[in-house]
């Protein structure tokens, strides 16, 4: 359970940064060399380079180098683990919830004298 929860916290982490929500959305659309990449983003390649590996490391991409080019493929089953989590949280709230309804829809018994 702790290195689920460590692999969760990861990919949030690495989710957390809008340039690689960015990259994880660009890399949705298929595999994207990391110059490519880099290009639409307006930091340096150096600063690139540490959002991509932010990502490897967490699971979210791999790339693949070939010649002199890297490219960057989507790890889309990576993405289950986030949504297997906010399924397992939606549950517990609902069952939170419903419980908390039918406590507040409760009739009192009516005392007769």
């Amino acid at each position: 359970m702790a290195q689920y929860l460590a692999e969760v916290d990861g990919v949030f982490v690495a989710l957390a940064d809008p340039t690689r929500r960015r990259v994880i959305r660009r890399l949705g659309q298929g595999p994207t060399s990391v110059g490519e990449l880099a290009a639409e983003f307006p930091i340096t390649l150096p600063s690139f380079m540490k959002h991509v590996r932010t990502l490897e490391s967490n699971g979210l991409i791999r790339t693949v180098k070939t010649g002199r080019v890297r490219t960057c493929v989507l790890n889309r089953e990576r993405l289950e683990l986030v949504d297997d989590w906010l399924a397992e949280q939606r549950r517990i709230w609902e069952e939170r919830t419903d419980r908390l309804e039918r406590f507040v829809t409760m009739e009192e018994p009516v005392e007769e004298s």
